[in-house]
């Protein structure tokens, strides 16, 4: 067995030049493939981060069925109090309770329908980017109560109702209990969130106004929550549960039943993601192939000698089978070392683009990326590109078996 390893070994540097282009070419796909891998997971994380950030949060308590027909009357009852015990939670970053209600805003020359929001002014910034948005203005008064008549609306919806920092909106709605509920607001803030069609209809209210003016006593229609770490999601969906267990009626919804489309918006480009590390990854399994059958043309004569000699097709076959173990394993460790080198040293310094912070600025959002630094991410590529390149090694050393002694030591 000895031997056939130093066979192999010495088959292999042979042609230096032609393995060690072999090598790097591996190595250079491994590396690229650990940086892309970890770079897109961590993509990932942050768009799953951004997304729920804006507005859904990681985790929300409502009233059963509330998700699917948002009915006033689905409600959360005592949903301050519920706010305020949930933020005491482990792993639970923040907790703001909200009320939504549909309603036709009118200024002194439009009108449109529009979502009222209403807010906890001092808890809503912990789970929703919209308070960074606000472009001109300010944000709702953290101590803004029931009788705090401000209002935050989108750039679009300032724009359709023609109104502007100081000026009244009218609302017409329908309370909880089936009243009639109507108020006059005053703009002291609008938002830009870069999205139209959310600036077209959004504005928030304080929470305790938005209780008066739509009957909703001290009910609300959700919690929403951003946990601590976002892998114990399941586990925090799974406490929480239990603890408002006690309300018949209550559901508490991880992001994924928030925001389904958000999976397969990740599914879908992570396919899309890997037919381009499949066409990279075959590029360096053609290559081995071809360097493995040079070896083996080239090596005819001698191959010839020993079948004459009595070593069977099997044991050249996996001679050859060694020789190119041998070259993925040096691809490999070097490939995931400088990898892993790189992805250690972004994980911490970032990576950006040119356009990415002003794009940050302009949203709210961070101005860097930060690949994930993970077992996964840094092996999942290099071991495919490990496994590929032994299949590439089966064509060469299938053609031995039909090698004939005689002909072959004639070969030139």
């Amino acid at each position: 067995m000895n031997v056939t390893w130093l066979l192999a070994w010495r088959n292999l540097w042979r042609h230096s030049r032609r393995t060690w282009l072999t090598v790097a070419a591996m190595v250079f796909c491994n590396i690229l493939l650990v940086f892309l891998i970890s770079l897109q997971l961590g993509s990932y994380t942050m768009m799953i981060d951004n997304t729920l950030g804006t507005f859904s949060g990681h985790i929300q308590v409502q009233h059963e069925g509330y998700l699917d027909q948002q009915k006033m009357r689905q409600s959360v009852p005592a949903v301050t109090a519920l706010a305020q015990t949930l933020r005491g939670q482990d792993g639970i970053a923040a907790a703001a309770a909200r009320g939504i209600a549909f309603a036709l805003a009118a200024s002194e020359e439009r009108s449109f329908g529009i979502q009222i929001v209403g807010v906890e002014p001092a808890h809503e910034p912990g789970v929703s980017t919209f308070p960074g948005l606000v472009k001109r203005g300010r944000f709702l008064s953290p101590d803004a109560g029931a009788n705090s008549d401000e209002i935050v609306i989108g750039s679009v919806l300032a724009e359709n109702l023609k109104v502007d920092l100081g000026d009244e909106l009218t609302f017409l709605g329908s309370g909880r209990d089936g009243s009639f509920a109507a108020a006059v607001a005053t703009v002291v803030g609008i938002i830009d969130t870069g999205f139209d069609e959310v600036d077209r209809s959004i504005a928030e209210v304080p929470l305790a106004w938005f209780q008066q003016v739509f009957a909703m006593g001290d009910h609300g229609h959700s919690v929403v929550m951003r946990v601590t770490d976002f892998a114990t999601v399941p586990q925090q969906v799974a406490v929480l549960g239990q603890l408002v267990a006690a309300e018949a009626d209550l559901v508490v919804l991880d992001w994924d039943a928030l925001q389904p489309g958000l999976r397969q918006a990740i599914a879908s480009d992570m396919t899309s993601a890997w037919f381009m590390y499949g066409v990279l990854i075959i590029l360096v399994a053609f290559s081995v192939l071809n360097t493995q059958l040079m070896s083996v043309l080239e090596s005819t004569r001698e191959l010839g000698v020993m079948l004459s000699l009595g070593m069977g097709p099997g044991k050249l076959a996996r001679l050859v089978g060694l020789e190119t173990l041998m070259m993925s394993t040096i691809g490999l460790a070097i490939g995931v070392l400088l990898g892993g080198l790189l992805v250690w040293y972004l994980s911490f310094a970032g990576f950006y683009f040119p356009g990415m912070e002003e794009m940050g600025k302009r949203f709210n959002l961070p101005e860097r990326m930060y690949p994930e630094l993970s077992l996964l991410a840094i092996l999942w590529g290099p071991v495919t590109v490990f496994l590929f390149a032994l299949l590439a090694a089966l064509y060469p050393a299938l053609r031995l078996f039909g090698l004939q002694p005689v002909a072959a030591m004639r070969a030139a």
